[in-house]
């Protein structure tokens, strides 16, 4: 099978430590993943903007680069779903609409492939924090993915996973709504932060790292030493605490 990594924007550019964590956690599983060098963004920031035509222009390079794919795995939720809106971008176009139809169905946020396509709940993994996880819209809402990720954490030897207040709420971000409406995305991320502080976790989880970098931000204006990790760095870094402990 050929497994490509749809790296993201984000992770590429400002934390490649969360694909290299992603990418190192597969091949524990035999799985080499390829990296199809054409790819680029998903198209989601114009597309949410209202530019069609700039989206499908992204969109189809995307398409051309995992074109032979078998499947498709990528560290963010929302840029997955991104692929879902392929098919309305070609409609009326028979050629590209089949070929996002295809990649739609072989693509896989991390957790979601991890459980779902590997059958792998419980990768071995040791790290004594108490966590707690925020559940980012794209990747809970519209993608479905709610369970996956909960019983990776819950399966982690040593980790206290303790239920965030009122987790289901946006962190403020969504794109460019956090640009253009920013005072309502400060106080939606305010909150957030609020309710990560009162679980006095140490560290909090999430999928994407738009959100986590939101969240971040105004942890660290607020002064508050709680660490934000996407799921694949908690877990490779479980595995490899442990490894060290056994050498």
């Amino acid at each position: 099978m050929k497994i490509s990594l749809f790296v993201t924007c984000l992770s590429d550019t400002l934390f490649p430590r969360v694909t290299e964590s992603m990418v190192r956690l597969l091949a524990r599983y035999g799985l080499q993943l390829e990296f199809p060098e054409l790819q680029t963004c998903c198209g989601q920031p114009a597309y949410n903007s209202g530019y069609w035509d700039e989206a499908r222009a992204s969109a189809k390079t995307i398409l051309d680069a995992f074109d032979d794919s078998d499947f498709v795995v990528s560290p963010s939720g929302s840029c997955t779903y991104m692929v879902h809106h392929y098919s309305s971008l070609f409609k009326d176009d028979p050629v590209y609409l089949q070929k996002a139809e295809l990649l739609q169905k072989k693509t896989y946020e991390f957790s979601q492939f991890l459980v779902q396509v590997l059958g792998v709940t419980d990768v071995g993994a040791t790290f004594k924090h108490k966590v707690t996880y925020h559940p980012s819209c794209h990747g809970s809402r519209l993608l479905g993915v709610k369970e996956e990720p909960m019983e990776l954490l819950r399966s982690v030897k040593g980790l206290e996973l303790v239920p965030l207040p009122f987790a289901d709420d946006c962190c403020g971000f969504g794109g460019t709504f956090a640009v253009k409406m920013a005072d309502i995305s400060g106080a939606m991320v305010t909150e957030k932060v609020d309710h990560i502080v009162e679980t006095e976790a140490s560290v909090l989880a999430g999928l994407d790292m738009a959100c986590l970098m939101n969240i971040a931000g105004n942890l660290r204006y607020r002064g508050e030493k709680v660490r934000v990790m996407h799921l694949a760095e908690l877990l490779y870094e479980g595995l490899e605490e442990k490894e060290v402990k056994q050498a």
